[in-house]
């Protein structure tokens, strides 16, 4: 670890100044550590939002220590989190967070000039305080994502679905901004569990959770629904985009061919598609594209069918159609 500032010049009055700056933090800390670290746990407390956590830890560490971006990186259940505070800085000093033997992410500090011996003690003292928090907003954050996950095919569920769409129904009503969403359903799935049974029938699944998702874009959220059905977000698409993937997905998902003993699973789908129309709600938004997937089971399955305007007017028939 540096134990001279890189602004300490040849300039023996900016060397002065620099010094007495130091000497001025270090008694600072000393006096006020007491308040600075009852504050920073105090407001740990607050909450297990692992974003909300880091931006704390941040902020205290901000009143004690300049720097000019605080960076935090961690995989969860397979998924990247990055979170950053400010901008900036070429200098840095980084810290692999482990508690018992429990990785718990990386947290680089960054800035314009090179951190002082007195300052890197001053942030492994605050990360000290800060680690058991640290570690139970991971552990919340496991939980959390655990509950918004299906546990068959490893893709989002319907409750993270749900909470999805209203928050892009709501972007798009407040900023106009163009969102598309597709329902697809797979065909005669009863009948796949009840010939070759739920093990088989769960591998069709994955498998098609996997063909959708290769079938569309990585800003496309794609989502179990329920049973056989998946539900794709598709931001800054239009409907006539939006059909050509739901056909994409339809092709990816009939090129699906599972082996049994002598038997050859094959699987088709159908969709239904609809953009979002500007004032419209998310329950709204669905049932739209709920119609046109139920006409497309109406008209034979294995196709693609565009939401009408305005609401369905059978929307009990829907549901009795996809069985």
């Amino acid at each position: 670890m540096p134990s001279t500032p890189s602004y300490l010049t040849s300039n023996s009055r900016q060397r002065e100044q620099a010094l007495a700056d130091l000497e001025r933090l270090s008694r600072a800390w000393q006096s006020d550590n007491g308040d600075v670290f009852a504050r920073l746990c105090r407001r740990l407390l607050t909450s297990l939002e692992l974003n909300q956590v880091i931006a704390i830890f941040a902020e205290e560490l901000g009143t004690v220590v300049h720097f000019d971006r605080l960076t935090y990186g961690h995989s969860i259940s397979d998924s990247p989190i990055d979170l950053a505070v400010g901008h900036g800085g070429n200098h840095r000093c980084e810290y692999r967070l482990n508690l018992a033997g429990e990785n718990l992410g990386m947290l680089r500090i960054f800035r314009r000039m090179r951190f002082a011996e007195q300052e890197l003690t001053v942030i492994e003292q605050m990360l000290g305080s800060a680690i058991h928090a640290i570690r139970n907003a991971c552990h919340y954050e496991t939980v959390r994502r655990a509950a918004l996950t299906d546990v068959v095919t490893g893709i989002p569920n319907k409750r993270a679905f749900d909470d999805t769409l209203k928050r892009e129904a709501c972007l798009a009503n407040r900023h106009g901004e163009r969102c598309a969403l597709i329902l697809c359903d797979l065909d005669h799935f009863k009948k796949i569990n009840d010939t070759y049974g739920h093990l088989t029938g769960d591998q069709v699944l994955r498998a098609a959770a996997l063909a959708i998702q290769d079938a569309t874009r990585s800003s496309d959220a794609v989502f179990r629904i329920g049973g056989e059905e998946f539900g794709i977000l598709l931001p800054r698409i239009g409907e006539a985009e939006c059909t050509l993937v739901a056909d994409r997905i339809r092709a990816a998902i009939s090129a699906i061919s599972l082996e049994l003993n002598d038997a050859l699973v094959k699987v088709s789908a159908s969709a239904g598609v609809s953009a979002h129309v500007q004032g419209e709600s998310a329950d709204a938004w669905f049932r739209r594209t709920d119609e046109a997937l139920y006409r497309a089971k109406h008209d034979g399955r294995n196709c693609t069918r565009t939401a009408r305007p305005g609401l369905p007017a059978d929307v009990t028939s829907i549901e009795s159609a996809k069985r």
